[in-house]
């Protein structure tokens, strides 16, 4: 049972019913899924909500209406783990990761794409699309596939070749296109409007993909044992994901299911791509587009669709927002992987990054617990590792050379 009650404007207020818009018919504000939350009380329980299913879907109460079933790979309930010997080299009291890189397709975009395609196939689309920078394509084409729905994944021709085999493997139509996402979100807004039996996951479906980012708050707290955590750092591409993290927390305040106040949240941005980041340090309530040009591709959005919200959120609890060069992106990404075993994409090294950047700059308080969103494998992103991550050494296959080799790189570490 869903507690979903339809669609509400972000802007206005106005209220419409739970069917395929995402946009406001009287002043073209973004819609959200609205919930009854008193009906909920009482209802949706700790115990409920660990009687359901290892997945997303344990937290369906709070989700929208699937319809029969969900559109479910078996996306979330990935691991929070305490990241001991990562805060000792950033000097932090208390760090934990929330690692998706362990979903279905190796990023969260399972979690969002598992709540879209059920609301498709209750609403009666037939065909599965998005506009993406990668990782959506990816995660749509699986889903998809699943089901036996054919899709149309649009994307930068640029992108990563692991990123584009991952979206292709699946047997959908993969559209290549010459430009930025800003240029594959316009088209994307176009074909909408020819095609109306196809569900862009993050076009005409958007309210109901959004939230499935909820859901990465709804398990920080569960498996922190029923608490909130102090501070969160989300990296940012459109801002949804930094927006619905925000707002799973406050229902499960609302409902009464957790200890603890609402977190602190931070976001995490590319100085390739950063214009929430721009717009937050120059005190401006307008993001000004950018036009991308960072390793950092899966963040590469430079019209963020949730900009306002975003800044909104990170200055009503006096949050802060990151903005790292490619070369700490790259240096962060080696530093998770050699402090906690975790091979994150380039998001996760801007993660990381902006996590020590807003440390040092005193934002983020070092006594206070901090989660981390990890949001994607590092196998999506090898080009951006490939070159450096490499052999320590090549040697004839003898024990004398094998035992110089080791003696060299020993004195190296020791160095």
């Amino acid at each position: 049972m869903s507690f979903s009650t339809g669609l509400k404007c972000r802007e206005c207020g106005t209220t419409y019913p739970a069917d395929a818009r995402y946009s406001c018919d009287f002043c073209f504000g973004p819609l959200e899924v609205e919930y009854d939350l008193e009906a909920a009380r009482g209802v949706v329980t700790r115990e409920s909500i660990e009687a359901g299913p290892n997945s997303i879907w344990r937290y369906g109460a709070l989700l929208p209406d699937p319809g029969v079933e969900p559109v479910d790979l078996g996306a979330g309930w990935t691991p929070l783990r305490r990241a001991t010997r990562l805060a000792e080299v950033l000097g932090v009291r208390e760090l934990w990761l929330k690692d998706d890189t362990r979903n279905p397709t190796g990023s969260f975009k399972d979690r969002v794409v598992s709540v879209a395609l059920s609301s498709a196939r209750r609403l009666g689309f037939t065909t599965a699309a998005c506009a993406s920078t990668g990782n959506l394509a990816t995660s749509v084409a699986a889903h998809a596939a699943a089901i036996g729905w054919p899709s149309v994944t649009i994307i930068p021709s640029d992108l990563e070749k692991s990123k584009i085999a991952m979206a292709a493997i699946f047997g959908g139509t993969v559209l290549g296109v010459e430009g930025n996402y800003d240029d594959v979100n316009r088209l994307c807004i176009e074909l909408v409007a020819e095609h109306d039996d196809w569900a862009f996951a993050n076009i005409n479906l958007r309210p109901y993909y959004a939230e499935g980012s909820k859901t990465l708050a709804f398990e920080i707290a569960e498996q922190l044992g029923w608490r909130t955590p102090d501070q969160v750092v989300v990296p940012v591409a459109s801002g949804s994901q930094l927006t619905k993290v925000a707002k799973g927390f406050r229902e499960f305040i609302e409902l009464g299911l957790v200890d603890g106040g609402a977190p602190t949240l931070f976001g995490a941005q590319a100085t390739g791509c950063s214009p929430i980041a721009t717009a937050f340090a120059d005190g401006v309530d307008v993001v000004t587009p950018q036009r991308p040009n960072t390793i950092a591709r899966s963040l590469a959005i430079g019209n963020p669709a949730d900009g306002p919200y975003v800044l909104d959120e990170l200055r009503s609890r006096g949050g802060d927002c990151g903005s790292v060069p490619d070369e700490e992106i790259l240096e962060c990404i080696g530093l998770l992987a050699r402090t906690e075993g975790i091979f994150a994409e380039t998001a996760g090294g801007v993660t990381i990054a902006s996590l020590r950047q807003l440390v040092e700059r005193g934002s983020i308080d070092r006594d206070k617990s901090i989660v981390a969103i990890i949001s994607g494998h590092g196998l999506k992103t090898l080009d951006a590792v490939v070159d450096s991550a490499t052999v320590s050494s090549t040697i004839s296959p003898s024990l004398a050379d094998a035992e110089a080799a080791l003696r060299f790189h020993q004195l190296v570490a020791a160095s």
